[in-house]
């Protein structure tokens, strides 16, 4: 009897502490933009940037943003033009969004929840087909923004994008991580879902280029110190993002660099051979970069490369990153 009841204490004192899942918005609501944020199905205001060419766009670049990130770095940062700006300045018209649990959007620091961020994702997509519809329709998702698209794009309706760019997707599955690990993340969730271990003292660095580091150190709305349950939640996405990472049925271009120390290469090398197995997939492997490609001190590379993307998924990519790629990652893991 003792241990019965002991079993059903616990049992309760984990409901208790299970991960918390940011609250939902109120009521239904049609998807929709105005001038500064994009509104989503159950009423909520997410921010919006956005870089325009000078003239009606040949494209349309929805790009989510990263883990603890938030609109902002798709625009200029230190040692890099941006990717709004570059994009904008080839001729397509770029939106970002803060998605909801980062930067300015309502929840931060809480996990979304992996359905509900690829919805938003979809939803907006919608929307930008119908502000623009004579024109291809294109994603960019760097790291988590990454996952988000392809647990969208590999639902029973993805929304209508022509083709998508994964920069250093997050595919670290639980599958690919340690036990240990696997346990400890668990435990966490589910004994102090609130507590926000730091980072710091890891040893791990997501760029060569130590200015923006720096600045986002400093960006008040950049998040430092993450919740166990988010890492939580985000790992639940990786599972997801791993699992379907070869089920993308559009053109798409898959980027990761070699001194990559926040998505392991074995966890990236098990997505990218199922994700090269499918038509019009193109892997870009920088001996150069970093998990921040888009921001590091080689992002006029990478961009040039997706800029060639963009405009012919088929043509090899300018700088050669494609040449035996798999090959090369390979060999580096």
């Amino acid at each position: 009897m003792k241990a019965a009841l002991a079993v059903i204490a616990l049992a309760s004192f984990l409901v208790a502490c299970a991960p918390q899942v940011a609250p939902s918005g109120s009521g239904v609501h049609e998807p929709s933009l105005t001038k500064t944020h994009f509104v989503t199905a159950d009423g909520l205001s997410l921010p919006v940037r956005r870089w325009l060419p000078d003239h009606d766009p040949s494209g349309v670049v929805l790009a989510v943003h990263g883990f603890n990130d938030y609109a902002k770095s798709f625009g200029v940062v230190p040692n890099s033009q941006g990717v709004g700006p570059f994009l904008a300045s080839q001729g397509y018209a770029v939106y970002a969004y803060d998605q909801r649990g980062f930067g300015a959007a309502p929840h931060a620091g809480l996990w979304p929840g992996e359905d509900t961020i690829a919805n938003d994702f979809s939803d907006f997509a919608v929307v930008l087909d119908g502000l623009h519809p004579k024109v291809p329709l294109y994603a960019i998702g760097v790291s988590m923004g990454g996952a988000v698209i392809i647990s969208a794009m590999t639902d029973g309706s993805p929304p209508p994008i022509d083709s998508v760019v994964l920069v250093a997707p997050a595919v670290w599955a639980r599958e690919t991580m340690p036990v240990s690990y696997r346990a400890a993340l668990w435990l966490g969730a589910h004994l102090m879902p609130s507590a926000k271990p730091s980072g710091r003292g890891l040893g791990r660095q997501a760029s060569d280029n130590i200015d923006m580091l720096r600045e986002n150190g400093r960006d008040p709305l950049f998040i430092k110190d993450t919740r166990i349950d988010s890492i939580y939640g985000l790992t639940n996405l990786m599972d997801r993002a791993q699992a379907r990472s070869g089920d993308i049925s559009v053109p798409a271009l898959y980027v990761y660099g070699a001194n990559d120390e926040i998505i392991p290469k074995g966890a990236t090398r098990k997505a990218v051979e199922k994700f090269l197995i499918g038509e019009g997939r193109r892997l870009g492997f920088y001996d150069s970069g970093w998990h921040m490609m888009l921001r590091d001190l080689q992002a006029g590379v990478v961009l040039s490369d997706i800029a060639g993307f963009l405009l012919d998924p088929a043509r090899p990519l300018q700088s050669g990153a494609d040449r035996a790629a798999l090959d090369r990652l390979k060999a580096a893991e």
